[in-house]
Order: C-alpha cells, then sequence, then structure tokens
C-alpha cells in the first residue's frame, strides 16, 4: 500500500499529478488520457486493445456497417474522370469501348466485322485479344454529340448510381458491392459478346442494371414492403425494353442476371462461418463461367476468320 503523501502521475506524462485510476489496468492517467467507458474512464491502451477484442456488428449480408458510401463515390468519379478524358482525347473511346469483333481498314477508319477481309485489314476487338474491353467499356459514356442521348448517357447513369448505390453499399458492404458491381458489368459485357460481338457498347447501365436486382433481392430478403420495390423493379424492366431500340439491351439484360445471381448468394448463404467463403465461392464460379463463356465465343470468332 502506497502511503497517502506519495503523488501519483499519470502513467504516459510523468510530470501530470493524476488520482484517477484506468478501471481495466488500474494505472493512474491524467484528463488527457482519460476516456469515457461504461464504468468510470480507462486509458488509450486498453481502449485500444478493447476494441480489437470486440467482434465487429455486420448487416444481414455480411458486409461492416459503414455510413459512408466510399465505393459509390469512387465508381461516379472513375466515370466522371473516364467522361473528360474522353473529352480531352476522343480516340479512347474507340480504344476502350466494349467490342467482341471489328475491322480497321488502312485509312484507320473502323468497319463493320466480316469473317473474310482484305489483307490491308486488321481485327479488333475482344477477339483481337483487347480482353480489356469486358470492362473498360463500362466505365465510358456517349459523347456530348453523339448517339441518341449525348450527355445525358452519363447523367442518367450517374444519378442512378447514385440513387441506387449508396443503398446497396451500405447493406453489403464495401468488398462485396465492388465485387457486385464488376461481377455485374462484366456479365453484360459477355451477353454483349456472346449475342452481338460486331456491336460497339459502352455505359455503365449493365453493372447498374445488376444493382437494380440486388435492390431488389435484398429487399426480398430482409422482409421489406415490396410494393414501392416492385414498382422500381417495374420501371427497370420496362426501361430494358423501351431502350432497346437505342440502347444495348444485351448490356442490360447481362448485368440484370449477373447481379441477380451475386446477390442470391449473398442474401442465402448461410450465417455461419462458412458464410464469406459461400459467397466468395459463387463470385468465383460466376466468374469463371462469364470468362469460359467469353473464350468459347472468341475461340467460334477467331476460328472463322
Amino acid at each position: 500500500m502506497e502511503p497517502e503523501s506519495t503523488v501519483t502521475t499519470c502513467y504516459r506524462h510523468r510530470a501530470v499529478e493524476s488520482h484517477v485510476r484506468c478501471t481495466r489496468c488500474e494505472r493512474y492517467i491524467c484528463p488527457d488520457c482519460m476516456r469515457e467507458a461504461a464504468v468510470g474512464h480507462q486509458c488509450p491502451e486498453c481502449v485500444r486493445e478493447g476494441a480489437r477484442s470486440v467482434r465487429q456488428a455486420r448487416t444481414v449480408f455480411g458486409g461492416r456497417i459503414t455510413a459512408v458510401p466510399l465505393v459509390t463515390y469512387v465508381l461516379i468519379g472513375l466515370n466522371v474522370l473516364a467522361y473528360v478524358g474522353e473529352l480531352v482525347r476522343p480516340a479512347i473511346v474507340d480504344r476502350f469501348e466494349m467490342l467482341g469483333v471489328g475491322l480497321v481498314g488502312p485509312d484507320g477508319s473502323h468497319y463493320v466485322w466480316q469473317a473474310s477481309y482484305p489483307a490491308a485489314f486488321h481485327a479488333v476487338g475482344v477477339a483481337d485479344g483487347e480482353w480489356y474491353r469486358l470492362l473498360t467499356g463500362a466505365f465510358l459514356h456517349l459523347p456530348p454529340t453523339e448517339g441518341t442521348f449525348g450527355i445525358l448517357h452519363i447523367v442518367m447513369n450517374m444519378v442512378s448510381l447514385w440513387n441506387i448505390g449508396r443503398v446497396v453499399e451500405t447493406q453489403l458492404g464495401r468488398v462485396r458491392y465492388l465485387a457486385l458491381y464488376l461481377l455485374s458489368a462484366l456479365g453484360g459485357s459477355v451477353l454483349v459478346l456472346l449475342l452481338a460481338p460486331a456491336e460497339p457498347t459502352l455505359g455503365a447501365s449493365g453493372a447498374i442494371f445488376g444493382l437494380g436486382a440486388a435492390y431488389w433481392v435484398m429487399a426480398r430478403r430482409l422482409g421489406a414492403d415490396m410494393a414501392q420495390v416492385n414498382r422500381f423493379m417495374t420501371g427497370l424492366l420496362v426501361w430494358l425494353v423501351i431502350s432497346a431500340w437505342a440502347t444495348s439491351w444485351q448490356g442490360h439484360l447481362g448485368g440484370l442476371l449477373a447481379g441477380a445471381a451475386v446477390t442470391l448468394a449473398y442474401a442465402y448463404a448461410p450465417r455461419d462461418g462458412r458464410r464469406t467463403l459461400v459467397q466468395a465461392g459463387a463470385c468465383a464460379v460466376l466468374l469463371v463461367v462469364l470468362l469460359v463463356s467469353a473464350w468459347a465465343k472468341v475461340t467460334e470468332l477467331t476460328g472463322a476468320v
């Protein structure tokens, strides 16, 4: 027992007199080192140690709870940055848009694909080894002076990404949400490759349709009032049909199906230690299916050259 006359000081600041003990380690702490606890105060080290031992709360789908939809912000930023790049250098569109197969002539112009072509021409697109187009096309949009929508193309997609993405990311967590987005974008590009390989496409619509499917699946899993959700989904499907004349319905449908598949795995994976493994495994299986399908189509196209 220390004599009462002994001066006690903070264990971190030896020059500061202190008479308060940490309720966990019982060392003396000064006002600068005091951290509010359920009972009394704790020192900074005990607070950090306690935080490491506390199990972090997670959503129904296994994602870490976060109030800031950081991935959505980053995705919007990347789309906008790519759009600025298009304005500065329009050739970016031809170089990185989704294209299964096409031809470039000796004059540098792009031509519709045909199996037999003169020696002065050369093939371009995924079938020519440009596999990156399967994803880069999902970050490009129509220039202001081209297409039916012009600048409305990116505006509509980014507003949709802002509205849906924040909700989905909050429920899934950042890692699962990013995997969903990229697989939906890839699913849209692969269906374009399978059904319309000679049709150049671009835009985040496939990924956004995937988020729309995720929104519906999550609402069902959470037992939400489906009336409003079904109205949203009906509008999405109606737009899928109406936009077929002006946009790539294959990209929209591919993103929708891929997003639904991923979210079903997220939503109905066992809620125990196997959940993350099952969810990751489902994403890996879908990725393999998409890549094998793309490879088979490319083999078919290149075999006809």
